[in-house]
């Protein structure tokens, strides 16, 4: 165990921190790189800027090793909803996804369809909140050429059955956005065509981090619209207008941020040393107490109990009246919580202590006493 516990010491968050689904703290592994580079842009010896563009490789190899793709079909993006609209901008025909998805999904379709005309939107409504393999295959029509899906949903928790997906969508793109799970749950990538993702939530990479990662057929089909002038294939100047390159580096716009890159080099590096299911196992442990101590205090849970459908992110459900009074127990106690549409979003990381938990159910003592006033 000790990669997983190298891991976890590398972390130095205070108690009380339950809302890594909406922004996790970063730890020394991020730290380290960022640190390294601003010694190099601060101080600019002689040729040390000609390493700049190393990282670029650097964390398309990183991300590749985790996602189990190439160098090649991966390219930076400085956040999960840029790497959609460059998707989204690119494709032609009918996309699926479901009224459920974050924002960033929804926006992307729409612009895409009313800029260029040739996406085409097709909602696809979950059942009881969940979008399941049968949910998809039975809202699909004949025209629809992707479909859109969460690796694990922002709002319920739901960690979404990609095999099945795969098997009742046949050929169609299935492209993923893997923000809520990318770094803590082992996914099937070999069966997705496209991976979007943000570093700042579950890799712990900080804001400004992110990746899109293509299978060749997605990069066959989809067109790289917003291409830069640095998406040729190579990083010679050039005044012609070149045609994009073949991988995935055809979606690039211009010089990426190296401190975000080397950030997410380091997180991802980090992640990859502790192992993905060493990870996953000890927040699966973790989510587990958040549900056992919301139990104790009689607070509904409404996300998914079984590990299997579950990763990081624990949902409760209280009475629509009290749901202030929750979430005021839950400042007062200083426990770091999402409060959004009727319901508390917690969700936990290795680093979540036992003092955290302590706070928690301190919090939840003091809404309990708040409720029956």
């Amino acid at each position: 165990m000790a990669g997983i516990d190298d891991f976890i010491a590398g972390f130095g968050e205070e108690p009380g921190y339950l809302d890594y689904a909406r922004l996790s703290p970063i730890g020394q592994h991020a730290l380290f790189e960022e640190r390294a580079m601003a010694d190099v842009l601060s101080h600019a010896r002689y040729g040390s800027f000609a390493t700049l563009d190393d990282h670029d490789v650097r964390v398309r190899s990183s991300v590749a090793a985790l996602v189990r793709r190439t160098p090649e079909q991966v390219v930076f993006q400085p956040s999960t909803s840029q790497a959609l609209m460059h998707v989204m901008f690119g494709l032609t025909g009918g996309v699926a996804a479901s009224s459920g998805e974050f924002p960033a999904v929804g926006y992307a379709m729409t612009r895409a369809a009313e800029a260029l005309g040739v996406l085409v939107p097709h909602t696809i409504t979950p059942e009881h909140e969940r979008v399941t393999p049968g949910v998809v295959r039975d809202q699909l029509s004949s025209s629809v050429v992707a479909v859109v899906v969460s690796l694990v949903d922002y709002a319920t928790g739901h960690l979404v059955d990609l095999d099945g997906i795969r098997q009742v969508i046949g050929n169609r793109l299935l492209i993923v956005d893997a923000i809520q799970g990318a770094g803590v749950v082992d996914a099937p990538w070999e069966l997705v065509d496209v991976i979007a993702s943000g570093g700042q939530k579950w890799l712990r990479a900080g804001q400004g981090t992110g990746f899109l990662a293509l299978s060749d057929r997605a990069r066959e089909q989809l067109t790289p619209v917003w291409s830069g002038w640095n998406a040729h294939g190579t990083l010679e100047l050039r005044h012609a207008v070149l045609e994009p390159a073949s991988d995935a580096s055809a979606f690039r716009v211009g010089y990426a941020d190296t401190f975000a890159q080397a950030r997410l080099t380091g997180a991802v590096d980090a992640v990859m040393a502790a192992g993905v299911a060493s990870i996953r196992s000890r927040i699966l442990e973790h989510t587990a107490r958040l549900i056992e101590i919301a139990d104790e205090a009689g607070i509904e849970v409404v996300s998914p109990r079984d590990d299997a459908e579950r990763a990081g992110i624990v949902v409760l459900e209280p009475h629509p009246e009290f749901v202030g009074a929750l979430g005021a127990a839950l400042h007062n106690r200083g426990v770091s919580a999402t409060v959004r549409s009727g319901r508390v979003r917690l969700s936990a990381h290795v680093s979540t202590e036992e003092e955290t938990f302590a706070m928690l159910r301190a919090a939840f003592a003091e809404f309990t006493r708040l409720a029956s006033v």
